[in-house]
Formats: structure tokens, sequence, C-alpha cells
């Protein structure tokens, strides 16, 4: 059996994916602070929406940040794998996002 070797290119790979993704999530957190400004502003009836899509919100950031954790903590020939789970939460959380910020 051929064993795999972990080459350079997948440790910068890796490497680079966590930033940006980690950039991605930085990126979010602000956007999330600022929808959390806006609701603030909103009349009483559409603040109790607001809330209702902020709660969704953190709840799948904590399933993406929680996906970043796995990833970062995975062997350099796993990544691949992790990566995929990843980006299914941080597509669902982007939608989410988006749907949120529509009604603002």
């Amino acid at each position: 059996m051929k064993e795999k070797t972990t080459t350079t290119s997948q440790i910068h790979q890796k490497q680079a994916y966590e930033k940006k993704v980690k950039a991605q999530i930085d990126k979010l957190n602000a956007q999330v602070e600022e929808l959390k400004a806006k609701a603030k502003q909103a009349q009483a009836e559409t603040e109790i929406q607001y809330r209702s899509q902020l709660e969704e919100l953190a709840i799948q950031r904590e399933a993406v940040q929680a996906k970043f954790q796995e990833l970062q903590q995975a062997g350099e020939e796993a990544w691949e794998e992790i990566k995929t789970g990843f980006e299914n939460a941080w597509n669902e959380l982007q939608t989410a996002f988006d749907n949120a910020s529509k009604h603002l």
C-alpha cells in the first residue's frame, strides 16, 4: 500500500482556505452586528421578526463556527472532507443571512 504524504502545497492550500474562511466569518459577524443595530431601530412589531431571524442566524453561525474549528483541527489529509461539510453549513448560513437582510 502506498502511504499518502502531506505536501507543502496541501498545507498552503489548507492555510489559505482557513484564512479565507476566517475573513468570511469576521465579515459576517460585522454584518450580524449591523443587523442587530437596525433591529433595535425597528418598530416593535417588526422587531419580533428581526429577533427571530437573528436567533436563527446565531444558531447557524455557531454551526459554522463549529465546522470551522473542525476544519482547523483536521489533519492535512482529512481537511478536504471537512471542507465540504463546512461549505454546506456556510451556504445555509449565507442564505439565512440574505433572507434576513431582505426584510430590513
